[in-house]
């Protein structure tokens, strides 16, 4: 068993060197033996699966609901979908729990297991606890045999998701790109059911990715979305993730608009209808996100990276909208509060189809910022919690700093700018961002907080 597979808040590595078949039947063993106890051992226990279109999905789901049914646990099967389909699952079939298998936006080989417990995204000690569970082959007491049964779950999701939209007049022609992942189907099927003139681009399911990575923080990921844009005289471009649980967004000058500019931009209009309403940011969004919702009336919170401690944390602070730079977007406001692309889509759209602006012209209303996209250095899986932690002490040490949050990783204050260090919870790797009123003090903060992490892994070698 490679430990290494157990994330943060989620399960995920090479499909077929790291999840045999005995370790996704033992997993769905350890799984179903976790929601039989948080059920209180009920007569009658459901989880619902689906899974991405990679190669490896169907093998992997085989073996997980075998493990799943050994133990007692019924499953609904909503087959290939995406991954804010199976959390919608969750919540419209009532089910115990709900697993998705999927690799997200890596590479082809890689997989995953995102796991719910009731509606809540199990992470940190309760992934780990699956993993003691597996090592110790503690199943606990199992009743008969689980039963599987297919059911759709896309067809409620694009009616609740309808129902939940406040749009405005005007409609427009818009280009989809899902990266050949899963979103495409449910994104066309959901726009086009709004009355938009949809153009698909990659809209296809294939575990391949043969037309380009299915990540949409990557620049060069977005190219064909911006010339399919321009060249069709669209409105916008919307950009899926592998599974579709992210957001990316282009105008119609091939602009493109970043997580944590949306959030500006939905959480302008959340405050129109929500005064005074709490979002949650973290810790790589621009600071130009806490200033203009904070001046708008809202209340920002800086909090953690992940899709689980984000969710986790808007729960505990009944916060209206959250988000990540990455895209990953989550609606409470009339919405289930899970990251959700192709319904944070709709949302943009429902935001310019109520205004004569065009994307392009609320783009204009957003500040300024010189920042560096998301910059990740290799390191060795083993130590790179311990080199965010010198790495903190040393900025903390430095008389150019002004103040240092530490909720995850460092982000350092240097008064016109800052520098953010943490470690990635999905990859070997460090993930840095500076951001600064000029292009000149950006490069200055990016020396400096290289220099730091130098450092630091000096002091370790």
């Amino acid at each position: 068993m490679n430990p290494r597979v157990f994330r943060e808040y989620d399960i995920r590595g090479v499909a077929d060197r790291d999840f045999t078949d005995d370790f996704v039947r033992n997993l769905g063993r350890a799984y179903a033996a976790d929601i039989r106890r948080h059920a209180g051992d009920a007569d009658k226990v459901t989880v619902a699966i689906g899974t991405d279109c990679r190669t490896t999905s169907p093998r992997l789901r085989t073996g997980f609901v075998d493990g799943v049914n050994e133990r007692g646990v019924d499953v609904i099967d909503i087959g290939v979908v995406a991954t804010p389909v199976l959390y919608f699952a969750a919540h419209h079939f009532a089910t115990d729990g709900a697993v998705v298998i999927t690799g997200s936006h890596n590479p082809p080989p890689d997989n995953g297991f995102k796991l719910l417990r009731g509606k809540a995204s199990m992470h940190g000690d309760d992934i780990r606890a699956l993993r003691t569970a597996m090592q110790a082959a503690d199943w606990g007491e199992a009743p008969a045999r689980g039963t599987v049964t297919q059911k759709d779950a896309m067809t409620p999701y694009v009616d609740y998701a309808k129902s939940q939209l406040r749009l405005g007049e005007r409609r427009f022609k818009i280009v989809v790109d899902a990266g050949n992942g899963t979103g495409g189907p449910i994104a066309v099927r959901l726009y086009e059911a709004l009355g938009f003139d949809v153009v698909p681009l990659f809209c296809d399911p294939d575990g391949s990715f043969p037309n380009h990575h299915p990540d949409p923080t990557v620049p060069k990921n977005l190219v064909d979305l911006q010339n399919k844009v321009q060249a069709e005289g669209a409105e916008l471009g919307i950009a899926l993730d592998g599974d579709a649980d992210r957001l990316g967004a282009v105008d119609g000058n091939g602009r493109i608009i970043w997580g944590d500019q949306l959030m500006i931009l939905f959480g302008r209009a959340i405050l129109e209808e929500e005064p005074g309403a709490t979002f949650i940011g973290e810790v790589k969004c621009s600071q130009a996100l806490y200033d203009e919702l904070e001046k708008a009336g809202g209340k920002p919170l800086m909090w953690k990276v992940g899709h689980s401690l984000i969710k986790t944390k808007m729960k505990e602070m009944g916060a209206a909208l959250a988000g990540e730079m990455s895209g990953h977007i989550f609606f409470a406001n009339r919405y289930l509060g899970f990251d959700d692309g192709v319904y944070s889509g709709a949302r943009l759209l429902e935001l310019v189809s109520s205004s004569e602006r065009s994307l392009a012209d609320h783009y204009d209303t957003l500040p300024v910022m010189h920042n560096t996209p998301e910059i990740r250095m290799e390191v060795p899986e083993d130590i790179k919690f311990e080199l965010v932690a010198r790495t903190v002490e040393r900025m903390r040490g430095r008389d150019d700093v002004k103040s240092v949050v530490d909720v995850d990783g460092v982000r350092a204050n240097f008064g016109d700018g800052w520098g953010l260090v943490r470690a990635s919870n999905t990859q070997p790797a460090l993930v840095m961002r500076c951001e600064a009123v000029s292009a000149e003090r950006v490069a200055e903060i990016r020396a400096i907080v290289e220099a730091e992490i130098a450092a630091a892994r000096q002091e370790l070698s």
